[in-house]
């Protein structure tokens, strides 16, 4: 029951309808008995300036941030944390009591506690990490990787100079490779990593021979739609450890509950998994 009461709290982006946050947000709501409603909203980029203004003055406490307007946001925040900055994209936004609007980026933290839940002996210090694609999502795992302290990264991309800027403004142990011959690329490597939307529904389908890899490697998808893409499929193949791309969508919900609504979100979970996999294959 909405009333007077009610924290507001949502996401934006261009089109929205297929955004599962609602869903994700509304079910943590319901379990934690909070009285709050988290709202799809369909801003377009012209109106993006005029929108930040607005919410927190209609009593807004913070929204997500979606495609495509991760890195346009940047241009109308008061504040921006040192981690959102380094990233160069801002995904959770919280207002502050004069109205600030103030930025940060969980989609690192995502994709490393997923990574951690399913391949808890992952050893970072030691680990030889892979990774395809230069684009927004890129930025925050290089960032993560980095922060994580791994011994090697290898950025692959089909644009060269591409990665090289990424590489570059993110730092750390990172080369640059093309895509030609990946096997050999991607020789040794106990990480890979599919930060690219090959394979989702819609794109074209993505896999190449991955046998190169340690044999300890664990291979993942930032995909979920299809959940088993065909990139996870041929690592199957080898008998690697794979991991799926929801629980990447699910923990880095989790930061931006919290700062809204004053209570940690409950854990990830089998339960929300199933909850969650409903509305996708529905």
């Amino acid at each position: 029951m909405i009333n007077g009461s009610t924290v507001l709290a949502g996401v934006i982006g261009w089109p929205i309808k297929y955004s599962q946050s609602p869903r994700l947000h509304n079910k943590w709501l319901s379990v934690t008995g909070i009285n709050g409603v988290y709202i799809p909203l369909n801003i377009h980029p012209s109106n993006l300036k005029e929108s930040l203004k607005v919410l927190p003055k209609i009593g807004f406490s913070g929204v997500n941030v979606t495609l495509p307007h991760k890195e346009r946001v940047l241009n109308y925040l008061d504040i921006i944390d040192p981690l959102a900055k380094r990233i160069g994209a801002v995904n959770t936004i919280r207002f502050g009591k004069n109205s600030e609007i103030i930025g940060t980026n969980t989609d690192g933290f995502g994709f490393l506690q997923n990574l951690f839940q399913y391949a808890p002996t992952w050893n970072t210090p030691k680990s030889e990490v892979a990774l395809l694609g230069a684009g927004g999502a890129s930025r925050a795992i290089l960032t993560s990787l980095v922060d994580e302290k791994v011994s090697q990264i290898r950025l692959i991309n089909r644009t060269i100079s591409r990665a090289e800027r990424l590489a570059n403004d993110v730092g750390g142990p990172i080369e640059v490779f093309s895509w030609k011959n990946i096997r050999k690329t991607i020789e040794g490597c106990d990480l890979l990593i599919n930060a690219t939307s090959l394979g989702m529904k819609g794109q074209p389908d993505f896999a190449f021979p991955m046998d190169s890899l340690a044999k300890r490697a664990v291979v993942t998808d930032i995909v979920y739609t299809p959940l088993v893409t065909p990139f996870l499929k041929e690592a199957q193949k080898f008998g690697f450890k794979t991991i799926d791309g929801l629980g990447m969508l699910l923990h880095q919900g989790r930061p931006g509950f919290n700062l809204w609504f004053g209570k940690t979100a409950p854990l990830v979970d089998k339960e929300l998994r199933t909850y969650m996999l409903e509305a996708l294959e529905g």
